[in-house]
C-alpha cells in the first residue's frame, strides 16, 4: 500500500482529498503547517489559523488517518512575509500563495515524505497531474502519447494540467513547483468540480463541510495589507506625487505600497473621468494614473522563469524561440492567446489583445491547451505613453 502525505489546511478541499486518497487505497497521513497566524489569530477562514489546524485534526480522526502539525513559522516569515513586504515597498504586486508553494508547502511536504517513508505527497488544489509515456515536444508539432493518470511506472512523464472545473482551476499557483515535487504529487480534486466536493463533504459530515472559502491573504486580516506593511516596516510611509500620463501632478499619494496596477478606488484625486493606476515608479516615488484603456497592457517581459515541461525548457536554444501559447497573469482570468519569445532567461509576452492590468511582481503562467508549461514573474510593462 503506497503511502502519501496530505497537506491538510482544515478546509473542505484538503479534507476531501485525504478521504478520496484513503478510499483509493493509499496509506494516508495528514500534515498541517503552523504558520504566521496560528497562535496570533483564531480566524475561521484562514488556512493557517489554529482553528483550521484543529479542524484538520478532527477530520483526520474522523476518517481514521494519523495527523501531525509542524512548525514552520521561522521559514514562513523569512521566505513569504518578508519578501511580500519588500515587494510592495518597491511598487510590485507579489503573490504570497505562490511564494508559500515554492518555499514552504511543497518543499516541506516532500521533506516530511522522505522522513516518514512516503512515496507521494498530495494537496487539495484543483489541478491535475497526468503521466504520459515518452516526452511530449510541445509547440513543435508532435502529439502526446497515451495518458496514464495513475502514478505508477518509471518511464512516465508527469504533466501539470488545469483542473476540469474552469471556475476553480488552481494550476496557476503551481507553475513554480520543482520537477521532483510534481513527480511525486497527487491532486485528486482536479477531476472534480467544487460543488461536488462540497456535496461529498456534507454527505460525510466532515468538520470542514460548512467552512467558508478563504478569500484573503492568510496572514493579513481583511484586505488591509498596507497596515500590515506599516506595522512591520514603519519607515516605509513616504508620500509622493500622483501624475497623469502627460506629467501633470494631480495629487499626493500615501506611499507606493498603498497602490497596485489597475487600482481605481482610494486614489484621493478628482477627475472628470475614472482614473486607474497604470505605473508605479519606486525610484522616483511616483504613481502614474490614466484612463481605463491605459490600464490594459498588451506587452511585457517575464523573468525568474520555471519550466515544467522538458521540451519547453529547451525553447530558448531552438532556432526559432518564438511560440504561440496562452497566458494567464492572474488565476481567475481565462488563459489568453499570446506570442512568447524566449531569449536567455527572459520571456517577452505579446498578447493578441490588451489584458487588464498585468502588474510587475505578479506571475505570468504559460499554457499549451490545458498543460502548464511554466511561468515567471512579470518584470516590466510597455509604458511608452508615459511622458516623464
Amino acid at each position: 500500500m503506497p503511502k502519501v502525505i496530505v497537506g491538510m489546511s482544515g478546509g473542505v478541499d484538503s479534507s476531501v482529498t485525504a478521504y478520496l486518497l484513503q478510499k483509493q487505497g493509499y496509506d494516508v497521513e495528514g500534515l498541517s503547517f503552523i504558520l504566521w497566524e496560528a497562535r496570533q489569530r483564531n480566524d475561521f477562514t484562514a488556512c493557517c489559523s489554529s482553528r483550521a489546524i484543529e479542524d484538520a485534526a478532527r477530520t483526520a480522526s474522523q476518517i481514521g488517518v494519523p495527523h501531525n502539525p509542524i512548525d514552520v513559522r521561522g521559514e514562513f516569515i523569512e521566505k513569504v512575509i518578508e519578501p511580500f513586504v519588500e515587494a510592495y515597498t518597491k511598487g510590485l504586486t507579489p503573490n504570497p500563495c505562490i511564494l508559500c508553494n515554492k518555499h514552504i508547502k511543497f518543499p516541506f511536504l516532500l521533506k516530511e515524505a522522505e522522513k516518514r517513508g512516503a512515496e507521494f505527497i498530495a494537496t487539495g488544489h484543483y489541478a491535475r497531474i497526468e503521466r504520459e509515456s515518452g516526452i511530449r515536444d510541445l509547440g513543435l508539432g508532435i502529439g502526446n502519447e497515451k495518458t496514464n493518470p495513475q502514478p505508477r511506472g518509471p518511464n512516465l512523464t508527469p504533466f501539470l494540467k488545469k483542473g476540469i472545473d474552469p471556475k476553480k482551476d488552481q494550476s496557476y499557483f503551481l507553475y513554480i513547483l520543482r520537477k521532483e515535487e510534481i513527480a511525486r504529487l497527487l491532486l485528486p480534486l482536479g477531476e472534480y468540480k467544487k460543488d461536488d466536493v462540497r456535496k461529498l463533504a456534507n454527505e460525510l459530515e466532515l468538520p470542514a463541510a460548512q467552512r467558508p472559502e478563504s478569500q484573503e491573504i492568510c496572514f493579513i486580516e481583511g484586505r488591509n495589507y498596507f497596515k500590515f506593511i506599516e506595522k512591520l516596516s514603519p519607515m516605509v510611509h513616504a508620500p509622493g506625487r500622483i501624475m497623469d500620463l502627460k506629467g501633470k501632478v494631480l495629487g499626493e499619494h500615501k506611499g507606493i505600497y498603498h497602490y497596485t496596477i489597475g487600482q481605481r478606488k482610494g486614489l484621493g484625486i478628482a477627475s472628470l473621468e475614472p482614473l486607474y493606476v497604470v505605473k508605479i515608479d519606486a525610484s522616483k516615488n511616483i504613481v502614474y494614473v490614466g484612463s481605463h484603456e491605459y490600464a490594459r497592457t498588451k506587452e511585457f517581459e517575464v523573468s525568474d522563469l520555471n519550466w515544467l515541461v522538458p521540451s519547453a525548457a529547451a525553447f530558448a536554444k531552438a532556432d526559432k524561440p518564438i511560440h504561440r501559447f496562452t497566458v494567464k497573469v492572474r488565476s481567475a482570468m481565462k488563459a489568453e492567446p499570446a506570442t512568447i519569445q524566449i531569449k536567455d532567461d527572459v520571456v517577452g509576452v505579446i498578447f493578441d489583445e490588451p489584458q487588464w492590468a498585468p502588474a510587475p511582481g505578479q506571475s505570468a503562467v504559460f499554457y499549451d491547451e490545458d498543460i502548464v508549461l511554466g511561468g515567471g514573474i512579470i518584470k516590466n510593462q510597455n509604458n511608452s505613453l508615459i511622458r516623464e
